[in-house]
């Protein structure tokens, strides 16, 4: 009787059955590829309060602590590596890592040619000035000076941009700790960073004081390669989970020594996905389901 069975290997119901386990094998290395059990994630480990080298040559700060909240409620394993700003955003397009967690301000540039999340902090610009130097209470001071950035963040671009309307040179240096030392030597007069990283740079650094506050609206995401929208998916649903669950206040408080306001981005989950008014906002609304 077995004669007249077709050979599992050719024709017939073995054909069908080969055609069916590859099928499911096929489902299930998908299933695998949309929810890996590791992401690897990048950020400027110069950056504090955000990031910066410990004594054992680990890397802390508000925003590492971020990134292994963010594992832990999508119960996946963090690979964390930090390198310099500059060299993040074109590893991200190589496909080096999964996605940023350095503090990236979106603009319409960056959303143009990059996938982001919703915002997580609002960020305003502010100038640090060596202590005892002149106050800067208007920016048309600054003309013929030097400002100091951190090359190809969002306060470079910003910086250049305003250059001539209000007359400064910009220098660019690859760690906003070496643009704030290059204001120190006395070869910058400013440098200007976020309000939370200049806030915490003086505040470790007596030969440096706070200076003009520039507000912009603008805040701070998660960006992704633009085509990888189920991996952003997966991350804001666990953003917002921090939002609401109390962990990016106790973030807030423990970094930069501030609850946030009860209107902020870091506690405020928005709509769809994504960050609105910029390109890869999507409408969308989606449940949360926070463990």
């Amino acid at each position: 009787m077995s004669s007249f069975l077709p050979s599992p290997l050719s024709g017939g119901i073995g054909n069908c059955l080969k055609l069916s386990l590859i099928a499911l094998s096929l489902g299930v290395a998908s299933a695998y590829a949309d929810t890996p059990d590791s992401y690897h994630v990048a950020l400027d480990g110069t950056f504090a309060p955000h990031a910066m080298p410990t004594m054992d040559g680990e890397v802390q700060g508000f925003n590492v602590d971020l990134a292994n909240a963010l594992g832990e409620q999508m119960g996946v394993e963090m690979q964390i590596t930090a390198a310099q700003f500059s060299g993040l955003i074109p590893g991200l397009q190589a496909g080096t890592y999964d996605f940023l967690m350095a503090p990236t301000t979106v603009t319409e540039e960056r959303a143009n040619n990059l996938l982001f999340s919703e915002g997580y902090l609002d960020t305003d610009f502010q100038f640090v000035i060596k202590n005892g130097a002149p106050e800067i209470t208007d920016l048309n001071q600054l003309a013929g000076e030097v400002i100091a950035v951190n090359r190809g963040s969002a306060y470079d671009s910003w910086a250049r941009e305003n250059a001539e309307e209000y007359g400064w040179q910009v220098e660019s240096y690859g760690t906003n700790s070496d643009a704030i030392q290059a204001v120190m030597a006395g070869r910058a007069a400013a440098n200007v960073a976020g309000n939370t990283v200049s806030a915490y740079a003086v505040s470790q650094n007596p030969a440096i004081e706070l200076s003009y506050l520039v507000h912009t609206g603008l805040v701070w995401a998660i960006p992704f390669r633009k085509d990888d929208t189920a991996t952003r998916s997966r991350v804001e649903s666990a953003l917002e989970c921090l939002k609401i669950n109390g962990t990016m206040a106790e973030l807030s408080s423990k970094w930069f020594g501030v609850e946030p306001a009860e209107d902020a981005t870091a506690v405020t989950p928005i709509p769809g996905y994504g960050q609105p008014g910029f390109s890869g906002y999507a409408e969308d609304d989606h449940a949360l389901s926070c463990d």
